[in-house]
């Protein structure tokens, strides 16, 4: 049996990655600055609540322990607030990255997988949809720490030998996604809407970006994980996203008709550091990993407004 270590896996993409996990019969260890939620449909794993930002150097040893795969979700920024304090995204985000990798490399290697940002490590795109080997120039804090964490998870496997693996993911939506956090459109577009509450939408609506349903985001990163070692010499990355480019503009017309009214608008001046498309060419994934998405974005947003009508309760306390 497989055992994993998820740091990080309280958060949203942690929580599905560890529940997918638990599902498959893996053992699931978690470590995060608060608890796996307890009301979530599965018994939460062993968890230890650790505050990676003031997590010293020999703490990382533990943590990592003997883990099959360490998996590290551990992200404490979205685009907007590291933009706002660049400083503390570099040195928070980096320096738990760094320590990660350190640890594995003083128990001998082993695999890791980290989810990189599919839109902001490429910045404005120079090709439509965007494959693996286009150019890192991100305009953002966010897209800069992340392409720099990815390249030192390639000199770590390239001098440490550590099996390091990129999966590049687009802009993930489902239930249990924090609408309160400034990231993900889509989800965050749904819950406003059935709460009632106006959505706020920056510049025209008019901006593209590839939508993936959290379940094939999860299906996305397992693939990573479970794929065979390659070359030392070359770091696996991987686009994760459906391929398919929508507009906010799309989205809410999307809620609008699974919900059979309309929903109020909130205009907001446009950002800067919103390029105009973000679409990821997954072709590299579909044939290396045989991993494909399978659910469309109409049918996900229509699956989340049934899932968050059947259990608003919870779903919503458990944000």
């Amino acid at each position: 049996m497989a055992s994993h270590v998820v740091i990080g896996g309280s958060g949203f993409l942690g929580r599905h990655v560890v529940r997918a996990l638990i599902e498959r019969g893996d053992a699931v260890t978690v470590v995060d600055i608060s608890p796996y939620p307890a009301d979530k449909p599965h018994a939460a794993p062993p968890c230890r609540l650790i505050d990676l930002s003031t997590a010293r150097p020999g703490d990382f040893d533990a943590i990592v322990g003997t883990a099959t795969t360490v998996h590290h979700y551990a992200w404490t920024t979205v685009p907007q607030t590291a933009n706002a304090d660049p400083a503390t995204d570099l040195h928070v985000n980096l320096g738990v990255t760094l320590q990660i990798l350190e640890a594995i490399k003083r128990r001998g290697g082993g695999i890791v997988v980290f989810p990189s940002s599919g839109g902001t490590v490429y910045g404005r795109l120079q090709c439509v949809p965007v494959p693996e080997t286009h150019a890192l120039a991100p305009i953002t804090a966010y897209g800069a720490s992340k392409a720099a964490a990815e390249l030192y998870f390639n000199v770590y496997r390239d001098l440490h030998g550590i099996d390091a693996r990129i999966a590049r993911i687009a802009n993930p939506f489902g239930p249990g996604q924090n609408p309160r956090r400034p990231q993900g459109v889509a989800s965050t577009i749904t819950y406003r809407a059935l709460a009632g509450e106006a959505v706020e939408i920056w510049g025209d609506g008019s901006v593209v970006r590839d939508f993936i349903h959290i379940s094939d985001a999860v299906s996305g990163l397992l693939a990573v994980a479970d794929a065979k070692p390659t070359s030392p010499h070359i770091l696996p990355t991987y686009n994760i996203g459906s391929g398919k480019g929508a507009s906010v503009r799309e989205i809410v017309a999307m809620v609008e008709r699974h919900l059979g009214r309309p929903i109020a608008i909130e205009k907001k001046p446009e950002r800067a550091f919103d390029v105009p498309t973000s679409v990821l060419d997954i072709s590299r994934a579909t044939t290396e990993l045989g991993w494909r998405p399978a659910v469309e974005l109409d049918q996900g947003i229509g699956r989340m407004i049934a899932d968050l009508k059947a259990d608003a309760t919870r779903l919503y306390s458990s944000l």
